[in-house]
């Protein structure tokens, strides 16, 4: 199952959970967008597709209450704190990859989402966003450079001579996108 696949079947779903959770709908969009984009990231890690739900509720769960620690609210989610807990000793380029696509600019960050997460075709894409779709087509490109770039700076990756990135993810406090 690809990352388009999980949203056409989960998204509803997930939001209705989020909205349970947080009142602020602009808030639950965002929780919705970051938990897809970890989705996509670590798709080709889940092993048995049986448990596609409860993975993909996981990771909306972790990713809600890195929203609570981010922003310092109290929550009465207290069962979890072990689990946030782990969650901060681990580090991996899904939290790399997570600092990166926040930090870039709304007009990137977005059409780089529908693109590459939602898996909308480029034109899809330039006609929800209402551009025309040369421009699109230029974000979602110059969007995919930036990542690239974020990981350079993040973690000092390099780019071989076939044009990938190449390295190993830093320790949490040795990045500079993550710290």
């Amino acid at each position: 199952m690809n990352t388009n696949q999980v949203w056409e079947t989960y998204h509803q779903d997930i939001k209705l959970f989020l909205l349970s959770r947080i009142k602020n709908e602009e808030v639950v969009n965002d929780v919705l967008q970051d938990t897809f984009i970890k989705i996509h990231t670590k798709i080709d890690s889940l092993k048995d597709d049986k448990k596609l739900k409860s993975w993909v509720f996981t990771i909306a769960r972790n990713t809600m209450l890195d929203y609570f620690k981010t922003n310092k609210l109290s929550t009465e989610l207290k069962e979890y704190s072990i689990q946030i807990e782990e969650k901060l000793q681990m580090h991996d380029e899904t939290d790399c990859l997570y600092g990166i696509i926040k930090r870039l600019p709304k007009k990137y960050r977005d059409p780089l989402f529908l693109a590459d997460v939602k898996g909308k075709k480029q034109a899809e894409v330039a006609s929800q966003l209402k551009l025309p779709i040369p421009t699109a087509k230029s974000r979602i490109q110059r969007a995919r450079k930036l990542v690239a770039q974020g990981y350079m700076e993040c973690c000092d990756f390099k780019m071989n001579q076939k044009g990938h990135l190449v390295g190993e993810v830093k320790d949490k406090e040795d990045c500079k996108v993550c710290s």
